[in-house]
């Protein structure tokens, strides 16, 4: 693979695209023998301010930066979204390349998953806690294919979003539990100027879905305004939020919990650090959001 790599548009991008793993370790290695620090930000693409944000971040934190577009279709379930979800290879580039990303990993489902494949990489007890749970497997395949891109990216530091909250706890339990030799840095959510969380599924949402998703913020808002006035029951909290997305009638509750951000494990009350994880369908698009509360918030 060259140094460019053309499209079918003709467009010609000076950032390097590999799609071979063995490829990809090469290029870790010879990185890593220079002395570069190398920051890594993997993604599924659709890419928006969100992953822009975190390749910044990562600009600024690294020698190199490196970036992977993967749909894992292991962290989807049978009835899942994996046909339609958006595929924006090319736009992603442009915009990964605008923001002087060094190295694109972008690996066909065969090279992850060889023939026969059957190791798995799980975090027990915490992948079936929020999203886990309504979601059986789904981090199993994260962790797997997350486990799989630090080993063949071999970064010193990897960027994950804060709105995948839950994800990032069981990512951080894993590289400790396992010893990968790696820094993860969270970034904060980016949000729409009326406060949707960014995310590729918002592309799901018509133009009154849109308005009726906002119910996931208000609930965290809700939550935010009774701890500014001094509530630190959870319970409280939580039937406060529920009570929000339920007067929203376009909104399907999934779940809504207050929890531990390191164990996602229900918390009482709200005298430490806390996490308000919220997960609701609008129409047949389901979308997460969340707030940290606490003194590290």
């Amino acid at each position: 693979m060259t140094k460019y790599q053309l499209l079918s548009t003709n467009y010609f991008f000076p950032m390097k695209i590999i799609e071979s793993p063995e490829e990809m370790q090469r290029f870790s290695r010879g990185a890593r023998r220079s002395g570069k620090r190398l920051g890594f930000v993997p993604t599924m693409g659709a890419l928006h301010e969100g992953h822009l944000s975190l390749v910044r971040m990562a600009r600024r934190q690294s020698d190199c930066v490196a970036a992977s577009i993967f749909v894992n279709p292991r962290q989807f379930g049978p009835n899942e979204d994996l046909a339609k979800y958006p595929r924006t290879f090319e736009r992603d580039c442009q915009l990964l390349e605008a923001e002087k990303v060094d190295v694109l990993f972008a690996p066909k489902v065969e090279a992850m998953y060889p023939p026969a494949a059957t190791t798995i990489v799980e975090v027990q007890e915490l992948s079936e806690r929020l999203d886990g749970r309504s979601r059986p497997g789904h981090f199993r395949g994260v962790t797997t294919v997350v486990s799989k891109l630090f080993n063949i990216v071999q970064p010193d530091l990897a960027f994950f979003g804060q709105k995948d909250a839950a994800q990032v706890a069981i990512i951080r339990r894993m590289v400790r539990d396992l010893n990968f030799d790696l820094q993860i840095v969270v970034g904060a959510i980016v949000r729409e100027s009326d406060g949707l969380a960014m995310s590729s599924r918002n592309a799901y949402l018509d133009p009154q879905q849109r308005k009726q998703a906002l119910v996931l913020n208000r609930a965290l808002m809700r939550v935010h305004f009774m701890v500014d006035k001094g509530e630190r029951d959870a319970q409280k909290l939580i039937e406060a939020a529920k009570q929000v997305i339920a007067e929203e009638r376009g909104a399907k509750l999934d779940y809504l919990e207050i929890v531990d951000p390191d164990t996602l494990e229900p918390v009482v009350d709200l005298s430490k650090r806390a996490l308000v994880a919220v997960a609701a369908w609008i129409g047949t698009t389901r979308l997460i959001d969340n707030l940290l509360l606490g003194a590290s918030s």
